[in-house]
């Protein structure tokens, strides 16, 4: 694996990846979420670069990538700016898209806005953004589960919260019985856990990524909400922030192919929780012809 960097024409920021296949071969960008970085994607970079370029990227604000400091700069035109930016300057006009999470929410935005530069979009754990502001105002369970949305609007005290006690909440959130992975799941190693300490514990390294949620209701809700290319949501039903219904939904947007699959036992960490499943899933659906009708 490769751990370039580029520097964003527009916005002069410049975006940490790692990156494993060969060049010249098809795209496969994968955007993570909240609180991870590049290192939640290791299952499928080592598993898809014998047929794809694959780029896991750290987000603006994440990691190695530059974090501006007024969380204005993290609005979502912003981020979806980012995307398009980072495909052109590695080379390629289209890619497959893949998102969990907040990159999830990402990677509906992209699809959504720049339909040509996504030839197969795949989301984990993350509906369409549309369904999401609409059932949370409609279902007070989904509105406490993200009550976090609300907490991060704060200054500084959600960034303290997390560094309290060796950072024991980020830690829970991996591995605690409520949110964390589950027995029957790829549970992270201890040297996992470090590498997400590590990364959070830089000066500073918080900020970032809680500015992603300062900014978003000021972007919600969308304008044009259609996905046109072929999609493949997954999504663990142990998911202790989103709930499951919310998945079904989201077919309604996608007017093309749409194969959704629940995974039972599996949790929010879904590419991490079950690797192979999910990297089988993938497979699947990437070879599937594109002219398939809904399912």
């Amino acid at each position: 694996m490769r751990f370039p960097s580029h520097e964003n024409k527009d916005s002069g920021l410049r975006f940490h990846y790692v990156a494993a296949g060969e060049r010249g071969k098809p795209l496969m960008l994968l955007l993570h979420g909240f609180p991870e970085f590049w290192y939640s994607w290791r299952h499928q970079l080592r598993e898809f670069k014998s047929e794809y370029r694959v780029v896991a990227l750290d987000l603006r604000g994440y990691g190695e990538t530059d974090a501006p400091s007024h969380k204005e700069n993290y609005k979502l035109d912003c981020l979806i700016t980012d995307i398009k930016d980072i495909l052109e300057s590695l080379g390629y006009n289209k890619c497959v898209l893949i998102g969990h999470d907040w990159g999830g929410m990402i990677a509906w935005l992209v699809a959504i806005c720049y339909p040509e530069m996504v030839t197969k979009l795949i989301v984990v754990n993350f509906p369409h953004p549309s369904v999401f502001t609409e059932y949370i105002l409609r279902h007070p369970s989904q509105l406490i589960k993200s009550g976090y949305y609300f907490f991060f609007q704060m200054p500084w005290f959600p960034e303290f919260m997390f560094t309290v006690n060796d950072f024991k909440v980020l830690k829970s959130l991996f591995t605690s019985q409520a949110t964390g992975i589950g027995r029957k799941g790829c549970r992270l190693t201890a040297e996992d856990i470090e590498a997400y300490l590590y990364v959070f514990s830089q000066p500073g390294a918080l900020t970032g990524p809680i500015n992603h949620y300062r900014s978003i209701f000021s972007c919600l809700p969308l304008q044009h909400h259609e996905v046109i290319m072929p999609t493949l949501l997954l999504w663990g039903e142990r998911d202790a922030f989103m709930e499951v219904e919310m998945a079904e939904i989201t077919r309604i947007y996608v007017k093309n192919h749409f194969r959704l699959t629940i995974l039972s036992e599996a949790s929010h960490w879904l590419q991490q929780d079950q690797p192979d499943i999910v990297n089988k899933l993938i497979w699947t659906f990437l070879k599937e012809e594109t002219t398939r009708k809904r399912e």
